[in-house]
Parts: C-alpha cells; sequence; structure tokens
C-alpha cells in the first residue's frame, strides 16, 4: 500500500470508527475511503465488514444481558441473522465488481434514507402496529413475521449492511417491543452475528485485501475508542446532520461517476 492509501483508509476508518460509536452511520466514511484507495468494490465491501466488525462483537457483548432475557426469541433472532449473514455474504460474493459499482449509488441511497428519517420510519411502523390491531407493550413479543422480517434484514445487512441497524429496529418495533435498551440489545446481537459470519464468509473465500483490513481494524478501533469518550460532550443531533450530509453527497457524486 503507500503511504497516501494507508492515511486515507486509516483515516476513513477512524472516522468509521467513531461515528459508529457516537451516532451511527459509519460505513458512509469507511467504505468510499476503500473506493478512492483504488480497491474493488466487492472487495471494498467485504473488507469493509471485515475491519469494521470487532467493534459490533464488542457492542453486542457490552448489551449481552438485555438480549439474553428474550431466551428462545433471541436464539431466534441469532440464528436468523447467521443463515441470513451468510446468504447476503456469498450474494455479494456471486455479483461482479461491474454490476456491484452500479448498485453502490442506489445502494448509499438507500442508505441515507434510512438514516435522515429513521425517527419517522418508527412513528410509521409503531402507527401501522397500531392500524393493524398489534400490542406495542405486549408481555411477550416476537413471532414469526418478525424472524421473517429479520431475515431480510440479515441477508441485506451481509449484501452491503449501511443502514442495517435501523431496519432491524423497525422490526422489532412491529414485533412489540417498546423498550430502546431490550431493542438496542438485541439490534447489536443481530448486527454482531451478521458481521461475524459475514466476515468469516469473506476471509474462507479470500475476498478481502488484508494490507486495507489490517489498517481499518487498527484505525476502527481507535476511532471507537475516541467517540466513546466524546458521545458524552457532543450533540448527537450535529453528529447525525453531518453524517447525512456526507451520505448525500457520495450519493450524488456516485450517481454522477456511474450513470453520467
Amino acid at each position: 500500500m503507500e503511504p497516501a492509501h494507508i492515511l486515507l483508509v486509516g483515516a476513513g476508518a477512524f472516522l468509521a470508527g467513531g461515528m459508529n460509536a457516537l451516532a451511527g452511520g459509519g460505513t458512509f466514511f469507511s467504505f468510499p475511503a476503500l473506493l478512492a484507495a483504488g480497491v474493488p468494490p466487492v472487495t471494498a465491501n467485504a473488507s469493509n465488514t471485515v475491519g469494521l466488525c470487532p467493534a459490533s462483537l464488542v457492542s453486542a457483548w457490552a448489551y449481552r444481558r438485555e438480549a439474553l432475557r428474550h431466551g428462545r426469541w433471541a436464539a431466534l433472532l441469532a440464528v436468523v441473522s447467521c443463515l441470513g449473514g451468510i446468504g447476503g455474504g456469498l450474494l455479494l460474493l456471486a455479483t461482479s465488481n461491474a454490476a456491484f459499482a452500479r448498485l453502490i449509488p442506489w445502494l448509499l441511497l438507500v442508505a441515507t434514507a434510512l438514516f435522515a428519517f429513521s425517527g419517522r420510519v418508527s412513528q410509521l411502523v409503531r402507527w401501522a402496529t397500531g392500524r393493524l390491531g398489534g400490542d406495542p407493550g405486549r408481555r411477550n413479543p416476537g413471532g414469526p413475521g418478525g424472524a421473517l422480517f429479520q431475515f431480510a434484514v440479515a441477508v441485506y445487512g451481509g449484501f452491503f449492511g449501511a443502514g442495517m441497524g435501523i431496519l432491524t429496529l423497525a422490526a422489532l418495533s412491529i414485533q412489540g417491543f417498546d423498550d430502546i435498551q431490550e431493542s438496542n440489545a438485541l439490534k447489536n446481537l443481530t448486527s454482531g452475528i451478521n458481521y461475524f459470519v459475514s466476515s468469516a464468509t469473506f476471509i474462507v473465500a479470500g475476498a478481502i485485501s488484508w494490507p486495507h483490513t489490517a489498517v481499518m481494524l487498527v484505525a476502527a478501533m481507535a476511532g471507537g475508542y475516541a467517540g466513546a469518550a466524546l458521545a458524552r460532550r457532543l450533540p448527537a443531533a450535529g453528529l447525525k446532520r453531518l453524517v447525512i450530509a456526507v451520505g448525500s453527497t457520495l450519493t450524488v457524486v456516485y450517481f454522477s461517476k456511474t450513470y453520467f
């Protein structure tokens, strides 16, 4: 790797680790940095997943007690996330670099929209749940529909991943989870498993660039530590606006590069 590429990938991963600790949306920094460093699209996405995997596993471990309160439902979500993550990872590996490059603008658009309108998505889900006769406060939330929805989310997570957490929270809201700590715990559990099995799939397939991934692993952990230290000092709303601005700009840039 050239020194300039090391700095570029390291900076992107550091910002990704920090933003994930603060407000989410770290992929908007790390994935484009890998592309800018000349990594092919599919390899960049796979390397990005592996590079951000440790931070996701740490978050899942931190919330393990809240997640395990739901016993069988947590176990079912774990299995579904495992299968979906493997499926999404295999789907990515079966996609050519040219085809994935043409999907990038659309994936960034979807992820940016999900991040930008996460609050409204949550409100819409709760409204729909009420209209359908759901009970967000029922004692034993969860069901087959939620497991199926989570499988679809897991496939998306294994394939690209940005915005996966928001989709997971929406799925849990539909199923009646109204405690944010429990929802966050289950979200971190499913995301951690998804990242782990997707990363394992990409490593076994030899689909990642180890030099770039090694830089990401170190920089993302440093960024996550720094982000956690700053989490209580910086306004979340301002950080969210920053991520939305970056995501919107990247979406426009990649649409221009791909289609014009």
